[in-house]
Parts: structure tokens; sequence; C-alpha cells
């Protein structure tokens, strides 16, 4: 069965909203917000929806932002102002999930005080941590070691729960290798855990293996 994509939002497309919208495209449906008609035309041909609008006006986002955008990433830190307005906007219309992008700690303290669920301090790096954390919510983290590889800790699908890891076979069937589980309950971390392991609903499973590998691991039900 085909999963219908995630609508998401980014508003500001400066460095890091670019990079962020270009990659979220790939995973998602992407609409794009600036002020800027020469910005949006330049990146127009490559989401889904482009559109120039004020962010600090709250009937603006209010006729574009509704229910179907589940997470919203507000990338206009340059402007103070313009970006806790944004927030706090989003927060009355009811997004769920509001990233945004942060000049400074004090800068980000606001955010979070205003109802941002997540502040990021950007690079083109953290662009493209970001829209792997959107696409991927069960992954908790990951480290990218090459281009094609990397290590990630994961949230195991509920049908591995009550299952080892010699009977889940994740070599065979995904390809990559468990090197670490952690309980969430006791916060124990085991190293190179043994098969016998039995995935419990609070395991987290840290992985190594190709990055599309891992992807469709998340992917698995």
């Amino acid at each position: 069965m085909k999963h219908k994509k995630k609508r998401i939002a980014v508003i500001g497309l400066g460095l890091f909203g670019s990079s962020l919208a270009r990659r979220l495209v790939q995973d998602c449906e992407v609409l794009v917000i600036d002020s800027s008609q020469a910005v949006i035309n330049e990146i127009a041909d490559e989401v889904h929806m482009a559109l120039r609008a004020d962010a600090r006006d709250y009937a603006s986002l209010a006729a574009v932002i509704n229910e179907e955008f589940e997470e919203v990433v507000v990338c206009i830190g340059e402007q103070l102002e313009a970006s806790i307005l944004c927030v706090l906007h989003l927060k009355k219309l009811g997004v769920r999930a509001v990233h945004a992008k942060a000049i400074n700690e004090d800068h980000g303290r606001i955010l979070k005080a205003v109802g941002a669920s997540n502040v990021v301090f950007p690079e083109t790096e953290s662009a493209q941590r970001l829209a792997r954390l959107i696409v991927n919510p069960n992954l908790i983290d990951f480290v990218e070691l090459s281009d094609e590889i990397s290590v990630m800790e994961v949230i195991p699908p509920p049908s591995f729960r009550g299952r080892t890891l010699l009977d889940l076979n994740l070599r065979h069937h995904f390809q990559v290798t468990v090197i670490a589980a952690k309980d969430g309950g006791t916060g124990q971390t085991l190293l190179i855990p043994a098969m016998d392991l039995v995935v419990g609903e609070g395991t987290s499973l840290v992985v190594l293996g190709r990055s599309d590998a891992i992807a469709a691991l998340q992917k698995h039900e």
C-alpha cells in the first residue's frame, strides 16, 4: 500500500530554508513561503507549491496553512520579530510541530517560549539532518560516516516487538548490522548485543549500514 506523503511547509528561503526544501521534496509534499517574489520564482519549479506571503501576517498564513500540514519549519531567523510572530501564528493555527531557525541562544529560548517544538541553529548540514528526522519520525539520531554509510539509532517498528535479533535477522533481510541496543526503561546500553536479545516496547537499536538500507528498515511495518 502506498503511503500518503507528509505535507510540510517551509517558511523563509535563505540558504538553510532552500536547502531544507530541496531535500524534503524528495519524500514530502512541500509548500514554500517567502516574502520575495524573486526567491519564490527561483524555487517554484522544484517544489509542490511556492507562495509569496508575509509570515508576520496571521491572515496570510491562515489562508494557506491548514490541518493537512503536519509540520512547519520557520527559517527566517535573521528577522527576529518575523520569526517569533510566525511561530506564534502557527501555534494559534494548531500546527502540531513547529521547527524554527534561531540565530543565537537567546533567540532560541524565545522561540521555545512561544511554542516552537524544535529550535535549530543552522548550517546546510543541519538542514539535511532536520530533513531526515522529519522524513523518518522513528529516527532518533544518526552519524553519517560517508555519503552512503551511516550509524543510526532507530525505534524498531511494532512488528519487531517480542522477537529476538536472531529471529529478525536484520543483516539478511535489511543488510544492516545491530551494533548496540538501548533499553528505554533502564537507560542501559548493550554493545554488540547477543542474538537472543528480545526487542521490547522501549528498545531502540543502533544499526550500521547503507543509508538506503536503513531507510527501508524505517519504512518497514
